[in-house]
């Protein structure tokens, strides 16, 4: 599968955000529509708060948008917990068809890259494309209840606590979607769950080379390179595998997972979680295409495919990575 070129005029016409309190104390607080001040959202348990995180930053969207429920012909949604119950869930209210997705935390440049397609295609006029995770859900579900205390590896990265959500359709915009490229399963045999940064990598500089080889474009040409959630580990080690294939990156690559979060917040590697390159894409790459900052940038999502069984049984760690070409250009 190559690149993907979209034939007709395709836009991110409003985006969405809701964030953790963690979240909202890092470097772009003030940009959220809402944040949660105890992370629960007036809900009793934290799987219940992110599908709550969920709904309401969908109706967020909805609202900056100016649209009507029945205005959305599909919904693209997914989170990290098991059969994406936060998505199910949290979106259960709305009547508009659902399609759950788990692309780990890839899901947010996956459900943009389907509602794109289909959109292009002629087969919704607007999707939907929401997603989300909760610290305290993924560590109950991964590793360990917060409660235990754990102590955490200097490469391991802190699940966001957030959600977000991107509407696509045919209208006009500042950001447009003007190519696709669907990533590939990639594992060279990573099995340390507190080094997912390490995990994707890999995955990250096989979409990355595909595109460029592919395009023809360079990285000198990108004005933004922004990766879902490597972390600082992830990053590095993506910068030197491009590195060794002849890509400099350093002057346009960015993570969101370095992002989020200020240094004295103390998250280890960065961030991670669906919620990690979703809040990147609506608070930060967002608004700078709207405020005519930059005039392209390649969005890719990264992806651990883990699960705890897998893990538990000695698997290795699958990587994915989905790229978005946005611009400013129609």
């Amino acid at each position: 599968m190559g690149i993907i070129k979209l034939k007709n005029r395709v836009c991110v016409s409003a985006v969405a955000s809701v964030a953790g309190r963690k979240e909202y104390d890092g470097c772009f607080g003030d940009r959220f529509d809402e944040y949660g001040k105890d992370d629960t959202f007036g809900q009793k348990t934290f799987e219940d708060a992110e599908a709550e995180m969920q709904r309401r930053c969908f109706a967020h969207a909805l609202r900056k948008g100016g649209f009507a429920e029945g205005d959305i012909d599909a919904i693209f949604a997914g989170d990290l917990m098991n059969q994406c119950t936060a998505s199910s869930y949290g979106l259960l209210k709305y009547d508009i068809p659902y399609l759950g997705l788990f692309g780990a935390c890839s899901t947010m440049a996956e459900a943009v890259l389907l509602a794109a397609l289909t959109v292009d295609g002629g087969y919704f006029r607007r999707a939907a494309a929401a997603v989300s995770s909760h610290n305290c859900t993924a560590e109950r579900q991964f590793r360990m209840p917060i409660e235990y205390g754990g102590q955490r590896t200097p490469t391991a990265q802190w699940t966001v606590t957030g959600a977000g959500c991107a509407v696509i359709d045919g209208g006009a915009s500042g950001m447009y979607i003007k190519e696709v490229l669907p990533g590939r399963t990639v594992d060279l045999g990573v099995k340390d769950a507190a080094n997912m940064g390490a995990a994707m990598a890999p995955a990250a500089a096989d979409t990355l080379e595909r595109y460029f080889a592919g395009s023809g474009k360079k990285p000198s040409d990108i004005d933004v390179i922004l990766t879902g959630d490597l972390g600082s580990e992830g990053h590095s080690i993506l910068t030197e595998l491009l590195s060794m294939d002849g890509y400099d990156t350093a002057a346009s690559h960015l993570d969101c997972g370095m992002l989020l979060y200020r240094p004295e917040q103390d998250v280890h590697s960065g961030g991670s979680g669906c919620a990690c390159s979703a809040l990147g894409l609506a608070v930060y790459l967002y608004d700078r295409f709207m405020k005519k900052e930059i005039k392209n940038a390649l969005f890719v999502g990264t992806g651990a495919l883990m699960s705890p069984m897998a893990v538990a049984q000695g698997h290795s760690i699958p990587g994915v990575a989905h790229l978005i070409y946005f611009s400013s250009e129609v």
